[in-house]
């Protein structure tokens, strides 16, 4: 993969381009959802939702990197009834999930143009009652 864009010359389609599907599934496997489930609970088919990641925005003032992770609800599954308003710490630590690992991909991702000074997962949302997200909020340097 070549991703040689200058992201703080780039403007906001630019950065976004280098977030690709394909990227965004490298940086977190469909396959993650099930292994952070038989971690959790011995069982992968005990998840309510799969975990994906998604960009957000690209603010090049504040040199602000906005991805989220999905959480989408799994069929006869119920997302609503599961606890994922406290997912943003468990998240930040937990090793399968690996956000440090991740924004560090996303550093080199980057080609040399930005580094990651700090991250952070915000709260839990809930855009639709099958979709919580989380968002993941990286600032650059």
């Amino acid at each position: 993969m070549y991703f040689g864009l200058r992201i703080m010359q780039q403007n906001y389609n630019n950065v976004k381009g280098i977030f690709t599907e394909e990227v965004l599934s490298e940086l977190m496997p469909p396959q993650r959802s099930d292994e952070f489930f038989e971690a959790l609970y011995g069982d992968a088919a005990e998840g309510a939702y799969d975990i994906s990641l998604a960009f957000d925005n690209y603010d090049p003032e504040k040199k602000v990197l906005s991805l989220m992770l999905k959480l989408r609800e799994r069929p006869e599954k119920c997302l609503a009834c599961n606890l994922t308003y406290g997912l943003p710490e468990v998240f930040a630590r937990h090793p399968l999930i690996n956000i440090e690992g991740m924004v560090r991909k996303i550093e080199t991702l980057l080609g040399g143009a930005a580094k990651c000074l700090d991250w952070e997962l915000g709260r839990t949302r809930t855009p639709a009652a099958n979709l919580h997200t989380i968002p993941l909020i990286i600032r650059l340097a």
